[in-house]
C-alpha cells in the first residue's frame, strides 16, 4: 500500500473516531436501558401484585415510560450518527474513489466493471446507515445479560450460555458459508456489467451488425450465473437466519419453563422467571440481527477490502513547489513508454528538442507507435525510460492538475461529456469566462459553426457528443484542446473527419498556436494536415527513423510517380 493511502486511512479513522466512541457510549446507555422492561415486570409481579398498590404501579409505569423515551432518543441519535458516519466515508473517499475509476484505463487494462469501485463505496456507506452496525455495537453487552441471568439462578445463565453458543456458532458458519458466493456474486455482477456497459457505448455498431441477440445472449448467461450466486448467499443467510429466529424464541420459551421449574421448587419468584424470559430474549436479539444483516456485512467487508486494493494505486501526494507556465522548449530525452502493465515498449530512444514556434509532424506506418507517442508526450502515458521536459522540468514533476493547463490534447478518438458545448470547451471549469470560450473557438475555427446549433454555445451535445456529427465533435473537441492558450498542443489524427474547410480551419489553428509562441505537435496520415508545421519526425517500429525540417524528410519520403500516371497529390509515404 501506498504511503498516501495509509495516511488517508489514518486521517479517515482518526475523522471518524469521535463518532464511534459516541456510538460505542449511546449503545452503552441503549442497553442498560434495555434493562427497563425485565426489571418492570419483575417489580410487578414481585411488588404491585402481593400488595395490591395502585400508587406502586403508577410511579413504576412512570419511571419505565421516561426510560423507555430516553431509549428511543439515545436509539434514533444512533441511527443519525451512524447515517453521517457513512456520509463522512463516502466524503473522504468519494474523490480518490472517482479518480480511480477514472485513471484505471491508464494503468490496467480497465476489463470488467469498471464502476465497481463506486458501487463499493455505495454498499459500505448502505450498510454504516443501516441496521447491521448497531447489533455489532451491542454483542459485546451480551455478557451483562448473562451476568443478570447467573444472578437469578446458574441454571438459568447456563441454559442462556447454551443457546448463546448455538446463535455464535450459526453466525459463524452464516459468515463461513455466504462468503465464497457473495464474492463469486460480485464478480458475475462485473461480467454482466461490463458486457451491459460496452454495448451500450457501441449502440451503433450493435444495431447495423445485428449483434444485440448475441450480446445479450452474452449478458443473459452472465446475469443467470449472478442470480444463481445471490441465490445461494441469499438462501444461506435466509435460512440460518430463519433457524437463528426460532432457535431464539426456543430458549425463551425453555428459558421460562426452567424458571417454572424453579419457581416451583421455591428457587426463584414469578417475577424473576418472566423476567428471565424477557432478558433471555433482548440478550439475544443482537446475534439474531447480526445472522439477518450478515449479507450485507460480508459485501461491505469485501467491498472495502477491493477500495483497499484500488486505492493502493492512488498516486495522491502532496503538492509540489509550483513551477512556471512553460514558456520556451520541448524536449525529449531517450524517452520510451508502453500501454500500462504491458510487457513492450510501444516506443524508445526517442529523443529531440522543439522551441517556442514550432510545430513538429509525425509520420510513420500504421502501429508504429505514434499514438502511444503522443500519449507519453502528454503525460498520460509515464516515460518507462528518459524523459519528456518542459522548460526542463521533467512531466513528473507537476501535478496533473497543474499540468493540464499548459497541455491541450485532441486524442484520435475525440469523447465529448454529456453538457453545453460551452462547458466542454472549457474543460468543465466552474466559472470559465466568457471571452476565454469564444477565443477558444475562434482559435479553432469554430465559432461560426457553434452559432448555427440549436442553442449555440449552450447546446447539449449529449452523452459522448451524441447530439453532434463526427466532424463537429473533432472541431470542438480541437477548440477545448486550444483554450487556455496551452503550451503545448498534441493533436493526434486532427483531420480524421475533417472536409476541406476543416481542414484550412486546422492549418490556420497551428499556425495561430505557433504565432503566439506554443509548440504543435501533429500526428497524422494525411499530408494535408501537415501544411502548418515545419519540421518532421518519421517513425517506425516505435523507433525514430528521420528528424529535421519538413522539406528535407518529405523529398526524402516521398514516392517517386510513375512517368505517365495521373498526378495523386497524397501520393507521400505518410501511412
Amino acid at each position: 500500500m501506498s504511503l498516501s493511502s495509509a495516511k488517508s486511512r489514518i486521517s479517515l479513522m482518526a475523522s471518524c473516531r469521535g463518532a464511534l466512541l459516541g456510538i460505542a457510549l449511546l449503545s452503552g446507555l441503549i442497553n442498560i436501558l434495555y434493562l427497563s422492561g425485565s426489571l418492570y415486570m419483575m417489580e410487578v409481579y414481585d411488588r404491585v401484585l402481593p400488595s395490591r398498590s395502585i400508587p406502586t404501579l403508577l410511579g413504576l409505569s412512570a419511571i419505565i415510560l421516561a426510560l423507555f423515551l430516553f431509549q428511543g432518543l439515545f436509539d434514533m441519535l444512533r441511527g443519525r450518527i451512524f447515517a453521517r458516519l457513512g456520509a463522512a466515508v463516502d466524503e473522504d473517499l468519494s474523490q480518490r474513489v472517482f479518480r480511480g475509476q477514472v485513471l484505471a484505463p491508464l494503468r490496467d487494462k480497465g476489463e470488467g466493471d469498471v464502476q465497481q469501485p463506486l458501487r463499493d463505496l455505495d454498499q459500505i456507506r448502505a450498510f454504516l446507515a443501516g441496521g447491521g452496525p448497531s447489533a455489532l455495537f451491542d454483542l459485546p453487552w451480551i455478557p451483562l445479560y448473562l451476568f443478570i441471568c447467573f444472578a437469578f439462578h446458574p441454571l438459568l445463565g447456563w441454559v442462556t450460555v447454551g443457546g448463546a453458543s448455538v446463535l455464535v456458532a450459526i453466525t459463524v458458519m452464516t459468515d463461513v458459508l455466504t462468503r465464497k458466493a457473495t464474492k463469486a456474486a460480485v464478480g458475475a455482477a462485473s461480467l454482466r456489467n461490463g458486457i451491459g456497459d460496452g454495448a451500450r457505448r457501441n449502440a451503433e455498431v450493435v444495431q447495423a451488425m445485428g449483434m444485440a441477440g448475441r450480446l445479450g445472449l452474452m449478458w443473459g448467461q452472465a446475469n443467470a450465473q449472478y442470480l444463481a450466486h445471490q441465490q445461494t448467499a441469499s438462501d444461506v443467510s435466509g435460512g440460518f437466519g430463519a433457524f437463528s429466529k426460532v432457535m431464539r424464541m426456543a430458549l425463551q420459551s425453555g428459558v421460562l419453563g426452567v424458571g417454572a421449574y424453579l419457581v416451583i421448587n421455591n428457587q426463584a419468584t414469578g417475577g424473576i422467571m418472566i423476567a428471565s424470559s424477557i432478558l433471555v430474549s433482548r440478550a439475544l436479539a443482537p446475534v439474531e440481527l447480526a445472522i439477518a444483516n450478515w449479507k450485507g456485512f460480508v459485501s461491505a467487508r469485501q467491498g472495502w477490502s477491493r477500495l483497499r486494493v484500488a486505492l493502493a494505486d492512488d498516486r495522491t501526494q502532496t503538492r509540489p513547489l509550483a513551477l512556471p507556465a512553460p514558456r520556451a522548449s520541448l524536449s525529449v530525452e531517450n524517452a520510451g513508454s508502453g500501454a500500462p502493465k504491458g510487457q513492450r515498449f510501444a516506443v524508445q530512444d526517442v529523443s529531440f528538442e522543439l522551441k517556442a514556434g514550432m510545430g513538429l509532424g509525425i509520420i510513420g506506418p500504421s502501429a508504429s507507435g505514434k499514438s502511444s507517442l503522443a500519449r507519453m508526450l502528454v503525460g498520460v502515458w509515464p516515460a518507462w525510460r528518459g524523459k519528456v521536459r518542459l522548460d526542463g522540468a521533467a512531466l513528473e514533476q507537476w501535478l496533473a492538475e497543474d499540468l493540464g493547463q499548459h497541455i491541450g490534447y485532441l486524442p484520435q478518438d475525440v469523447e465529448l461529456f454529456a453538457g453545453t458545448v460551452a462547458q466542454n470547451i472549457a474543460r468543465f471549469q466552474a466559472d470559465p469566462k466568457p471571452e476565454d470560450v469564444v477565443r477558444a473557438a475562434q482559435d479553432a475555427n469554430v465559432h461560426e459553426m457553434i452559432l448555427r446549433l440549436p442553442q449555440g454555445y449552450e447546446t447539449q451535445v449529449g452523452e459522448g457528443g451524441a447530439a453532434l456529427s463526427g466532424g463537429q465533435r473533432q472541431r470542438i473537441g480541437l477548440a477545448r484542446a486550444l483554450y487556455g492558450d496551452p503550451f503545448l498542443v498534441v493533436l493526434d489524427e486532427p483531420n480524421s473527419n475533417l472536409d476541406n474547410d476543416g481542414e484550412h480551419a486546422l492549418t490556420r489553428a497551428i499556425q495561430g498556436v505557433r504565432e503566439r509562441g506554443g509548440i504543435v505537435v501533429v500526428i497524422a496520415h494525411r499530408p494535408s494536415a501537415l501544411a502548418g508545421v515545419d519540421h518532421i519526425l518519421v517513425l517506425d517500429e516505435g523507433m525514430v527513423r528521420k528528424f529535421g525540417l519538413k522539406e528535407e524528410v518529405l523529398s526524402s519520403v516521398l514516392r517517386p510517380v510513375p512517368t505517365g500516371a495521373v498526378h495523386q497529390p497524397n501520393a507521400a509515404r505518410s501511412a
